[in-house]
Parts: C-alpha cells; structure tokens; sequence
C-alpha cells in the first residue's frame, strides 16, 4: 500500500500530528422539523453537547491512533474546565501546546442539522495570542493541519518552518464569509504537502467548470489536491506521479454533518502517514466521514477503530450473503483487512444531551488541577 509522500519515522518524543486554532463548546440540535424562523420556536427531537472548531479535528485523528497535539487557547469558565477535560483526559489529546488565560470566555457555536447539512451561529473573541506564540514550545510533528484563511497576505504563515523542517502540511480552505474565495490566498500554498478544499472552494478559487478541472488546476500549487464532493464522493490528483483517483460516497443515514470534513482530514493524514496507496487514502476518509454524520456532535462523533472494524465486519458479513452492492464495496475496501490489525478497538465515547459531569471524562480520577491560566 505504498504512497508517494515520503514521511520520516517518528521519535519518541515527536507527534504525529500537530494543530491549531479556536476551541469552541459545541450545542448540536438535530431532528429540527423546519429552520428557525422570526417569530417562531421549533422544537428539536436531539441534541448534544462536544468539543468543537479545531477540537473536531484533534479528536478524529486522536481516536485513529495518531499522536495529536493541540495548540489552542481556553479561557477560565466551566465551559473550558469541561473541554480541557475531554480533550485531554478523555480522548488523549496532547495539550503541552495549549494555554489558558483569565478573564477570557469560551466561545459558542450552536449548531442545527436539517437536510442532510447544518447552520451554525457562533458567539466569541479572537485568541489573545497568534499560533505561532502558542506553538513556539509544541513538540516537532510528522503532519500538520492548518487553513489558508489563517494568515493574512503577506504575513509568514506559522506551518512554513515546519514545512521546510520536514512536516508535511496539508492546507485548508475554510468558510469565507464574502463567498469568494479569492484566488490570491493560493500563494500561500507554497511549501505544503496537500490542499483540501470541498467543491464549492475548489471551483471558487480556480473558476474552473468541473471539480476535476479544479483539482488539476490546484496541482500546480501543491503535490496533492483533494476535492471533497459531498454525497458525491471525493476526488483527488497526485501532481507527483501524475494519478488521478475518485470514489463514491458510501450510502448511509446522515444525521448531522458538523465535522465531517474534519474527520475526512484526520482520515486523509492517517492514510498518508500509513503510505496508503492514493485510492486507499480516499476511500478511509470517505468511510471515516460516513460513519461519522450517522451520530451528532462533531468531535464525538468522529469514530475509533472500533466503529470501523464493526462496519466492515457486516460489510463481510452481507457481501457473504450474494448482496451484490456489499460485495462490490467488500473488494473496494479489502484494504481494511491488513489496516485493522494492530489497532484498540474499544468503544468510543458520544454527545450528550448536556455537559457530562467533570468526573464522567476522567472515570473514578479526581479532577486533575489546570494548568497556571496567563493574563490576557
């Protein structure tokens, strides 16, 4: 299952993947009978309770065995003694690199699922420290994530020296509020590994006609592009050796799609870490996502190994019965077979309708103390 990207091995003291960005506490209401509307309330039949913003990305790839690091800012309220609690204790995320300050609120997203997409409002404050002064101490990593909208044009963006230290980036293109996606932000492109916009950036940003042409015009820019399609599937070109490669979405009963791009792309580094050839890659993080919108809750709804090894177990167990379409996917994914072993397969934890308990994260532990919160 070789791969073009060359990635050195890691140390003992090294992560495998290193992020940063905002924090948000997640409210996730799905079953929404209609949108909200002035002058109404609607009532919804589900609701959680995660981590979110960059935190969907940092779990995604914690409960897919990769050495995480988060480099964030928390503030001082009970929203962020829960987040901190949940990200470190509970799914293992390395927080070295974070800090918290007083006097600083955690920012909110309320996010409603309806139609298979979501609308989000969100309420907050910049961090009072750019990424690069949080990352300044953070351990070397093999991958990071980062989006283009990040920087401003002209600044130095913070994943350049790990770029050229060796880390293979793979760029982002994030919301933009003008819905223009201007083109100038490519530049800054230069020295990543790959670029994963969705369809609707990749088109904005190249004013192409179709999503390949998109992708092909991206490959000028960096040695991978992947475009993600939605229910379409994903596609994606390697400028390196010059293979293209689409698969298709796996059909499944979306509830909330909060996250999935991110689960896509802790998928994506997985695979590429792994030297998993470009088709492999692609299909993994299209399961992963697949699996993920079946639950609520963003972060927690990313899955572990186990959620995968269930899937394909019943993909088997169906394609064993003459199911024709489980046995065509059964051969897409016959990958899995030699991926699966090795990994813990326990069970992960999901969204709750309120916060859980402190104590809920950290089993029968107390509380461990936070760490020493800066001034603003």
């Amino acid at each position: 299952m070789a791969g073009s990207a060359s990635v050195s091995a890691s140390s003992a003291d090294s992560l495998d993947l290193l992020v940063s960005g905002p924090v948000f506490f997640d409210i996730v209401f799905t079953g929404l009978p209609t949108a909200p509307r002035a002058g109404t309330e609607v009532w919804a039949t589900g609701m959680g309770s995660a981590p979110g913003g960059i935190a969907n990305l940092a779990v995604a790839a914690a409960r897919l065995g990769l050495r995480t690091g988060l480099a964030a800012g928390f503030g001082d309220d009970a929203y962020a003694d829960w987040l901190w609690t949940v990200l470190g204790d509970q799914e293992g995320v390395d927080l070295t690199p974070s800090r918290r300050y007083r006097r600083w609120h955690t920012s909110v997203t309320v996010s409603m699922a309806l139609n298979g997409d979501r609308a989000m409002v969100t309420h907050g404050h910049e961090d009072p420290e750019p990424p690069a002064e949080l990352l300044a101490g953070a351990p070397p990593a093999r991958a990071v994530v980062a989006e283009l909208s990040g920087t401003a044009r002209g600044a130095e963006p913070w994943w350049r020296a790990a770029a050229e230290a060796g880390t293979l980036v793979f760029a982002d293109a994030a919301w933009d509020p003008s819905e223009t996606w201007d083109p100038g932000h490519l530049e800054l492109l230069d020295g990543c590994h790959a670029f994963t916009p969705n369809v609707v950036e990749a088109l904005a940003y190249t004013r192409a006609d179709t999503p390949l042409q998109a992708a092909r015009a991206l490959s000028a820019h960096v040695p991978l592009v992947v475009v993600t399609l939605g229910a379409e599937g994903a596609l994606a070109v390697d400028a390196a050796s010059g293979e293209e490669a689409r698969v298709e979405a796996l059909q499944v009963d979306a509830i909330d799609a909060t996250g999935a791009g991110d689960v896509f792309a802790a998928a994506l580094v997985t695979g590429t870490l792994q030297g998993w050839a470009l088709e492999q890659r692609l299909r993994f993080a299209t399961l992963c996502a697949s699996l993920a919108v079946q639950h609520f809750g963003g972060s927690l709804a990313a899955p572990g190994w186990g959620d995968i090894a269930d899937w394909w177990a019943a993909t088997v167990a169906a394609a064993r019965t003459g199911d024709r379409a489980a046995r065509a996917t059964a051969d897409h994914y016959e990958f899995l077979t030699d991926a699966l072993p090795g990994h813990a397969l326990a069970r992960v934890r999901r969204a709750e309708a309120t916060m859980a308990r402190l104590s809920d994260a950290e089993g029968a532990n107390a509380i461990r103390p936070a760490p020493t919160l800066r001034e603003r």
